[in-house]
Parts: C-alpha cells; structure tokens; sequence
C-alpha cells in the first residue's frame, strides 16, 4: 500500500490505466505539469477500499479545480463535500484545542451530504502522514494532531482497521516520539524471539486443528505502537504485562467453526481467567465480529488469540468499505439510499466506545440528520433540534442572551429571529444591554421558539414581573384573541375554571406569563359559546363523531384504562398529547414535544399509544377576513399560511382599495377547532404587510 514519490506514476498513466474514471472528468481534460505528491498514492489507496468510480473521480476533480458545471451531476455532492470539509480543517486551525474534536465531527458528518466523501479524506490524510517525515516539526504536529482529532477516530467509527492503526501509529510517532521510540525499540529487540515463539506455536495450532478435521489459516497478528502504548498507559504495566504482545489468528470457514476451533484452543492450552472476548454474539459498535482469547501458551509464555471467519476478517480490515456498493451511472437507487442511511446510523456513539470517547457523543438516540450543527463566532460548535430558530441558539447560549437577543447574523447576514439556520452555518446574536423577551415568542403558531426548554425560560422571566403588569398584559391578549375569533358577548365568568384557576386575575397572569395560550383559550371558548347557538356560525359537518365529556382521555383502540397527567409537562385540554404505558399506573399522558417523553420513547418504543381529548370532534367552515397593506405576492403568502395551518380553503375572494393600497382578502375554510383557527390566525397575522386577521362575523363576500 505505500508508495514513495520516487517511485510515484505520474497521474497521466494512472488516467490511462482506469478509462472510466477519466471519462467522468469530461473531454478536454488537461493535467497540471506538478500535482500534489500524495494525489497518486490517495487513489492508489481508494482502489484498495474498493471505493466506486464516482468518488475516484470525484477526488481528482476537486484537486484538479475542475469546473462542477463540467462535472456528471452524480459527482457534485462529493466535490461540494470536500469543499465543506475543508472549511472544518481551516475551522480547527484557526481555533486549534479552543474548539472541541467531537463537535468539528458532528459538524464534518452533518454537512457533508454524500458520506463517500469520507473515504477520501481519510486516504488523503494517511498518505500526508506517510510523507510529513520531511516536513518542520511544528508541521509534523499540525498534521498529526488534527489527525488524531477528527480522522483516526472517523476511521476507528468506520471499522476500517487498516487505516485506523496506521493513522493512529503515524500521528502518535509525531506526538509523543519518545515513547514511539522506547516502544519501537524493545519490539525489535525481542523480534526474533517472538518470531520464532509464533512459528512454533503457529505449528502445534495447525497440526491440532487439522487433527479434528478443521482447516483453518493460522496467521501472526502484528502489533501497532499505538494500541501498545494505550494499553500500557491503562493498565499501568510494562510490555511484560500485556498479554497479547504474542498473537496468531485463526481464520475458519464458519461462524459455528469458530467456537468449535476456540474449545479445541483451549482445551490446547489453558485460558486466562478474564481475557475472553465473544464479539460474534455482541460486535462492536462499529460491527466488528471476532472471538478473543487469551491463553497459557508453551513455555508458560501469554499468547492473545483471534478467530473468524474471511468474511469476518475482511470487515475488520476494510469496515464498512468492504460491503460497501456503489451505484454506477445516473438514476435513483432505494437500496444505495438504505446503505448511505445504514453508514450515518453506524456513525453514531455506541456504548462500548473506547479510547475516541464518543464519536458523537450526545446523539444515542438521534441520526445525525435530526440536529442542526451550528457555529458560534468563536467557532465552537453547537447542536439544536432541526427547525430550531436563531432565538432558540440564543437561549442555548445563555438564558441571558436569549432576554438580550434583538437580531441575529448569520455568516454576516442579518435574519429574522424565527429564521432556522442550517448546519455549518455561523450565527452571531445581537443584544441589547436590557433584559426584553417578547410575549409573543410563546406563541408557538409565531414560530420564534421552537425548544420547550426556551420558552420555560421566557415564561419564568415574565412570571417574575409584578402581579399587576402581568393581569394588564394577560388582559390585552385575552382582548385581542376575542378580537381576532369575533366574540363581543361572551360570558367568561367560567372560563378560569376550565383551567383550574379561582379567579379571572389568576387566569389573566397565566396568560400573561404564556402558561396558557391562544389555542387554550380558543378551545374552551368554543366549549363556552357551542351549547348557546342554535344555529352555529361554525356550521358542523353533517359527519359527526358522539359528544364526550370535554376532559376524557380516549385511548385508541383500549376503553376503560387508567390514565394520568405526567408532571413534567402537565397537558391541559386542547394541548396535543400523546400516551405511554407504564408499568402499574396506566397510561401516563404527555404533552407532543415533551423532552421527558422524547427520552422515554428511545428507550423503548413499543410502549407509545395513541391518545385524544375526549369532546366534540368534526370539522367546521368559519369565514376569515384578512386585511394589509396591498404587495406583490400578498395573497399567495397568506394562502400559504392557511395551507401551514393544516386548514381547508373552500372558497376566497379579494378587494382592493386603490385610493388608499389596502387589499382585503375573504376566505371560507373548513378546521376542526377554534384552537386550529386561532392558530391560522396567528400565522396570517404574523406575515408581511398584514394588518390584521380575524373571523368574519359579516355575510360572506
């Protein structure tokens, strides 16, 4: 596998001997006269990963500064993914030990769409490592350290043996070239000892199995500095003290060989209490498969055995490059998708992480694709839900950042606070020297926040205010939600019941602190209003499902099961909720989105159950009248926010006064609540230009 420059091809023959990857790179391809040294060699190594003629190709064209718009469409996400990876590299030279390894990981694999891409980096970067001996020192320890950093621990994910040691022998020899050196040493002065120690054992253990009819290649099993050195450093001893300085493995033809190969083994020799290892019943995280022995081998001298299958060995010197199929060619293919989905799953942490300490920490549970990856100016690395906002970043930040925020940058760039960034992305929060949340950030139909955790930040804040200013606030959103749904008359002396408060001043602070919101009030105010209205201006769908009590769980497909209200979010009627069937007490409801639910559900999914309110169900058409400021595009945006809200349009119809550029907008739509119609209102009202949205008590234009 190694080549020195030398002896190096130039890039002209090696073209010449793979036509189909030349082909890709276009017509009227021209060669630099000088390349980079390790160009040649890279490729060299890819074709030992077995890797496909898209990523070949790929490579070239991006150390060739070849056009993209030259380029198959099929090689774009892998050029583009090599750009992306670049800005991680000038990222942690820029920062050095000031940004952490694991997130400039999470970071690579979240922006890098096409995961072939990694196979490239990490050949480029061993082949480096290869030449850096000629390289200055402090160099020689740039490149060894980001080395250790990100592709070492990327290749040990992979499973991808063979690159992992040598990387990892590579880096630690720049490092720590003391101990590389005392350790180097002592191995090759007990090289021929041990050489001969192998042959004799290699002899005893062909002759044995051969004897019980097995046919297995016995092989020794070199040592890498590295794994050395770490195991010495763990287990506080000397050479002496490992036991598997010594190795040979065995390579069988079965899985049911193996364990029948490792009773004769130790029937052989004795085992060392301890040192056994079955990672064909539970492989590793990366799905590395093999049995591990320790064993009192002759001369009274400790000997590690392994035993495996080819298929086996073969995974564990190529990881996943070894199964890895490419799709040649243009046009959609299920199963590469299914394989490029299995590689992302297989690069999360796993519990028996060793020394890398958690390639992805922090994401058991979620795939890479379910976080945002974002940067802060001084460039460490933050994850959040995807679809969280700038204000949500704020809030993770600090909860006073989040009171302070005024405005976000993103990449330089001024955005709306309800703006969700994407991965790679670098936002910077502007603030203001006074704590000022907005109420409205606890409107989820505004869309400012989306994580639970922040706006428990911003209802603490607000609930610190003065009693007083909170009734005057909750007071003038209760006033524009009866507003905004057209109810002039309405007797609200029950309403604070239905929240389990005593008084309306008690109902206005938890308004005012958002503890209960629009959509609450909306729903209990169709319970108040339904039963006084012979004929509704909601009028029902002739399709009806039976009235219930307003407060019954209904569990699908289950009657007469115990149900309670999970403390950690507390659902109140009209909330979206979802149930999780306990051991002993029922089915405890949660509230959609609760971050305890969320935990429970990845550890055992088979326990989630459907659950509704109980009430009156249907659909219902309800008139909407939208005024604003007449702009272009206008009326595709609020039909948009209608779409958004998961509401039926029936029927629209616009006006325009010219004289003084205000275009009113009628539509007839059909939602199943006053909570969903005072969630549209919210969004319409929330748009560009809108003066207002509210329902249209007034005949139907």
């Amino acid at each position: 596998m190694r080549s020195s420059p030398a002896t190096q091809r130039p890039l002209s023959d090696w073209l010449a001997q793979h036509p189909p990857v030349a082909a890709l790179l276009g017509a009227n391809l021209v060669l630099p006269e000088q390349v980079d040294a390790a160009l040649v060699p890279s490729l060299d190594l890819l074709l030992h990963l077995r890797v496909d003629t898209e990523t070949l190709a790929a490579m070239l064209a991006y150390e060739l500064h070849r056009p993209v718009d030259k380029l198959p469409a099929s090689l774009h996400a892998l050029v583009e993914g090599q750009r992306e990876a670049e800005r991680v590299w000038k990222l942690y030279a820029e920062k050095g030990q000031g940004v952490a390894p694991e997130g400039l990981r999470r970071l690579l694999l979240a922006i890098i769409r096409d995961l072939r891409v990694i196979f490239i980096l990490l050949a480029r970067q061993l082949v480096r490592l290869r030449n850096a001996a000629g390289l200055p020192e402090h160099e020689q320890r740039a490149l060894a350290q980001l080395t250790a950093d990100i592709h070492a621990p990327l290749a040990n994910r992979l499973g991808i043996w063979q690159l992992k040691w040598e990387l990892e022998d590579l880096s630690f020899r720049f490092l720590n070239p003391e101990a590389y050196r005392r350790i180097a040493k002592a191995l090759d002065e007990r090289r021929g000892d041990r050489e001969d120690f192998i042959e004799r054992v290699k002899r005893e253990l062909t002759a044995t199995l051969r004897k019980e009819g097995i046919e297995a290649e016995v092989a020794g099993r070199p040592k890498h500095i590295y794994s050395i050195w770490r195991k010495m450093s763990r287990k506080h001893v000397d050479l002496d003290g490992l036991y598997d300085i010594r190795a040979v493995r065995l390579m069988v033809k079965d899985v049911a060989t193996c364990y029948a190969a490792l009773g004769f083994v130790h029937a052989l020799w004795p085992p060392v209490p301890g040192e056994f290892d079955d990672y064909i019943a539970r492989p590793k995280g990366n799905n590395y498969r093999s049995l591990h022995t320790a064993v009192i081998g002759p001369e009274g001298k400790t000997l590690e055995i392994q035993i495996r299958t080819p298929e086996m060995h073969e995974h564990a010197e190529l990881g996943v490059a070894a199964h890895w199929r490419y799709k040649e060619g243009g046009g959609g293919d299920a199963a590469f998708e299914r394989k490029i989905a299995g590689l992302r799953n297989m690069l999360e942490a796993k519990a028996d992480t060793e020394s890398d300490a958690a390639l992805l920490a922090g994401l058991q549970t979620e795939v890479v694709e379910d976080r945002v990856y974002l940067l802060t100016p001084q460039g460490k690395v933050i994850d959040l839900p995807k679809g969280a906002t700038v204000l949500d970043f704020a809030y993770h930040i600090h909860t006073d950042v989040g009171h302070r925020c005024r405005g976000a940058k993103l990449n330089g760039r001024l955005v709306p606070l309800d703006h969700p960034p994407v991965s790679g992305e670098t936002v910077e929060i502007i603030t203001g020297k006074v704590s000022e949340p907005k109420r409205d950030w606890l409107i989820a139909s505004r869309g400012f926040l989306t994580s639970p955790r922040a706006r428990e930040k911003v209802r603490t804040w607000f609930k610190k205010l003065d009693h007083d200013r909170n009734v005057v606030a909750g007071r003038e959103l209760l006033d524009k939600e009866l507003k905004r749904l057209a109810f002039h008359d309405v007797d609200l002396s029950s309403l604070p019941a239905r929240f389990n408060l005593k008084t309306m001043d008690d109902l206005l602070v938890a308004i005012g602190i958002g503890e209960v919101t629009p959509g609450h009030i909306a729903r209990a105010l169709q319970d108040i209003v339904q039963p006084k209205v012979e004929k509704p201006e909601l009028s029902a769908d002739p399709v009806r499902l039976r009235p219930r009590d307003k407060d019954a769980i209904i569990i699908e497909g289950v009657g007469n099961l115990l149900t309670t209200m999970a403390r950690c979010c507390q659902p109140v009627p009209g909330d979206p909720i979802i149930g999780w069937l306990t051991k002993g007490r029922g089915v405890s409801v949660h509230r959609q989105g609760c971050k305890s639910f969320n935990n429970l559900v990845a550890r055992d999914p088979g326990r989630v159950i459907h659950v509704d309110w109980g009430g009156r169900s249907g659909e219902y058409e309800v008139d909407v009248l939208v005024r604003g400021y007449d702009r272009k595009g206008l009326l595709k945006d609020v039909s948009a926010a209608i779409a958004a809200a998961d509401a039926h349009v029936l029927a629209a119809s616009t006006r325009l006064d010219r004289d003084h550029g205000i275009a009113e907008m009628f539509f007839a739509v059909r939602v199943s609540d006053y909570g969903q119609l005072s969630s549209l209102l919210h969004k319409v009202a929330a748009l560009p230009n809108v003066i207002e949205a509210k329902r249209n008590t007034s005949a139907r234009r």
